[in-house]
């Protein structure tokens, strides 16, 4: 059975571009990331979304909530849409890490870059993709939205293409944008759409 999933960015925020939020910087949406979702809502409205899970950052969660308000959906945590943890780096900004030789390291080469003290890439990536192919192995409904993080989204989307993991930061995954992507469940899956915020 196979199940078209919607892979939606969280909505913007204040620390979008200058804060790597990761998983310590528990931030809220701003007015811009709320009118955001609430246009991707009323563009989703119609097209029959079953069901809405969402990554427990608060960024998120608010995202999902109006995402779910929009379409009629209580939306559902699942862990494995999760911002990457980017261990030490949580909560540091852009501007400081640029001079850490790991940093530029982690950005060059993310299919085998470690964090410090937090995951790789591929662990990030992996695991949400193995939620992707579960919910086409359990079959039924419609068309599902997953909200998560432009890294973990970016991860998921070169894993499907065969992209390596180096290679993510070719493509972008704008604040509020859905990408489809139809899971056909034990590892196989096509990129319908990127990065669509219209």
């Amino acid at each position: 059975m196979s199940v078209l999933v919607g892979l939606v960015r969280h909505g913007a925020h204040d620390d979008l571009g200058t804060w790597l939020s990761g998983r310590t910087r528990d931030i809220a949406l701003n007015a811009a990331g709320r009118d955001q979702t609430a246009a991707l809502a009323r563009r989703l409205a119609g097209r029959g979304i079953a069901a809405v899970c969402t990554s427990p950052r608060r960024r998120t969660v608010e995202t999902a909530a109006i995402l779910g308000q929009g379409l009629g959906l209580t939306p559902e945590p699942q862990p494995a849409w999760d911002e990457v943890d980017f261990g030490a780096w949580s909560g540091a900004r852009f501007a400081d890490l640029e001079d850490d030789p790991a940093w530029r390291h982690w950005n060059a080469a993310r299919a085998t870059a470690p964090t410090p003290g937090g995951e790789t890439m591929a662990a990030a990536a992996d695991r949400a993709l193995a939620h992707l192919h579960r919910l086409a192995e359990r079959g039924g409904g419609g068309p599902v939205l997953c909200v998560s993080h432009c890294d973990v989204i970016r991860g998921v989307v070169a894993r499907v293409l065969g992209l390596g993991l180096d290679n993510i930061l070719r493509f972008e995954i704008g604040p509020a944008s859905v990408s489809w992507v139809l899971s056909h469940g034990q590892g196989s899956a096509q990129v319908l759409t990127l990065n669509g915020t219209e």
